[in-house]
C-alpha cells in the first residue's frame, strides 16, 4: 500500500512539474510574441515619412510615369507624322529603370503617417484641402493602399512589354497606368461633391 502511496505521489508531483513547464513555455510564448509585436512597431516607427505625397509624386512618381507615357506615340505636325517608340538598348534600360522607379515609389507613397502635401501648399482648384486629403487617407488607408498596389500591378505590365521590347503593349500597360492613377485622384485627391465621406471633412 505504501508502495502505491509513494507511486502516486511521485506520478502527481510529475504532472504538477509537468504543468508548471507548461505554464512557463505559454508565458515565454507570449512574451515573444509582445516583443516581436514591439520590434515591428520600433521598425515602423523608425522610418521616416516627413516627405509628403505630393513631393514624391513631384520628385519620383510623375517623371517616371511620364517617361513611360511619353516612349510610345504618335505625333502629328507641319513637318509631317513622327512615331516616337525606343529603337536603341539604351532607350529600353532607361525605360526599365523608370518602370522599377514607378514601382518601388509606390513603397513609399503607400505607407502609413505620410502627409498628403506640406501645410503650406496652394489649394488648386476643384482638389480638397490637403487637410482633408489627410482626412480621407487616414480614415479609408486600405482602399489608399489598394490603389498603390494596382498602379504596381499595371506599372509590371509596362516592365514585362520593355522586357519583351514591345511597343504597342508598352503603349497599352501606359493607358493602364494612366487609368490607375486617376482612379485614386477622384478617389482622394478631387472626389464627387456628394461623397458622403467628405460630410465630416468639410470644415477642415
Amino acid at each position: 500500500m505504501r508502495r502505491h502511496l509513494i507511486t502516486l505521489a511521485a506520478s502527481l508531483g510529475a504532472i504538477a512539474a509537468l504543468g508548471a513547464c507548461s505554464e512557463k513555455a505559454s508565458e515565454q510564448a507570449d512574451a515573444n510574441q509582445a516583443e516581436a509585436v514591439q520590434g515591428k512597431a520600433a521598425q515602423i516607427a523608425a522610418f521616416d515619412t516627413s516627405t509628403s505625397i505630393k513631393e514624391l509624386m513631384d520628385s519620383t512618381v510623375d517623371p517616371a510615369a511620364d517617361a513611360i507615357w511619353d516612349s510610345v506615340a504618335t505625333v502629328s505636325d507641319k513637318n509631317g507624322v513622327d512615331r516616337r517608340q525606343p529603337r536603341t538598348e539604351e532607350d529600353w534600360k532607361g525605360l526599365r529603370r523608370h518602370a522599377i522607379t514607378l514601382i518601388e515609389a509606390m513603397n513609399l507613397v503607400m505607407m502609413k503617417g505620410r502627409h498628403a502635401a506640406p501645410a503650406d501648399t496652394p489649394r488648386p482648384p476643384g482638389e480638397l484641402s490637403s487637410a482633408q486629403i489627410d482626412g480621407l487617407l487616414s480614415s479609408d488607408h486600405e482602399t489608399f493602399v489598394a490603389f498603390a498596389q494596382n498602379m504596381q500591378n499595371t506599372t509590371r505590365l509596362a516592365l514585362s512589354a520593355i522586357d519583351k521590347r514591345d511597343p504597342a503593349a508598352l503603349f497599352e500597360a501606359g493607358s493602364a497606368i494612366d487609368s490607375a492613377c486617376e482612379s485614386c485622384h477622384v478617389t482622394f485627391w478631387y472626389p464627387d461633391g456628394g461623397d458622403p465621406r467628405l460630410q465630416h471633412l468639410k470644415k477642415k
